[in-house]
């Protein structure tokens, strides 16, 4: 019996892509546990949403820090004294900086409401309505030091209609993305994904013992 995966979830607003990763692991759909979420934000809706499901909750607020490595230290000793594996950003809405990513190297995953490498940064479906794209969707990627860059885990495609605004885009990428990112945080506790230089290949089976993969990871993380 494989043991769960342990996530850290990073949430700045409404949860949505939280509710899907929670609602994954009661179906047994997704072998993981989620160990805390953490939110930049009281008022996250997120917050609410984890409670609702007993999962652990620990806010910390960026503006009562001085600098943003203070800000990413305490989200660093949040996450390592919940004993996370994988840190899942999840609409968190602050940029890591090298400091952060540092801790957990390929431990963090993002997903972005596009088809990276178009249209990185914010407003990405305004981007593609401007640019009059036939195609939208969303990647699900590891984190490195650039915004929206690291190597690409999973992607889903969503057609783009001549009368879409960005709400109607942004409803349909949304639908994808709780589909996704419980299916790629699967391929990642189920160790099958090997990152290799700018490509993830995706296994049929794990590279390694599961037990192997992990522990020298979690521990490894504690010395950060």
């Amino acid at each position: 019996m494989i043991a769960p995966l342990p996530l850290g979830v990073l949430i700045s607003g409404s949860g949505s892509n939280l509710q899907a990763i929670i609602d994954a692991i009661e179906r047994r759909e997704l072998a993981a546990r989620i160990q805390v979420v953490i939110s930049n934000r009281a008022d996250a809706y997120g917050l609410t949403r984890a409670q609702q499901h007993s999962v652990p909750t620990v806010m910390i607020n960026h503006k009562e820090f001085s600098s943003r490595e203070d800000f990413e230290l305490a989200l660093i000793q949040s996450l390592q004294t919940h004993q996370v594996e994988l840190v899942v950003l999840a609409g968190f809405m602050r940029v890591l900086t090298p400091f952060f990513v540092r801790a957990f190297p390929q431990r963090i995953i993002n997903i972005h409401p596009a088809l990276l490498p178009a249209f990185p940064g914010t407003h990405a479906q305004r981007q593609a309505l401007q640019y009059g794209v036939r195609v939208a969707g969303a990647t699900v990627h590891f984190v490195d030091a650039e915004t929206d860059h690291g190597p690409i885990i999973a992607q889903a495609a969503v057609p783009v209609y001549p009368d879409d605004t960005e709400e109607t885009l942004g409803a349909r990428i949304l639908a994808q993305e709780h589909r996704l990112y419980p299916h790629a945080i699967r391929l990642f506790a189920e160790g099958r994904l090997e990152v290799r230089g700018r490509s993830v290949v995706v296994h049929q089976e794990p590279r390694v013992a599961l037990a192997t993969l992990r522990v020298p990871e979690s521990n490894s993380s504690k010395k950060d």
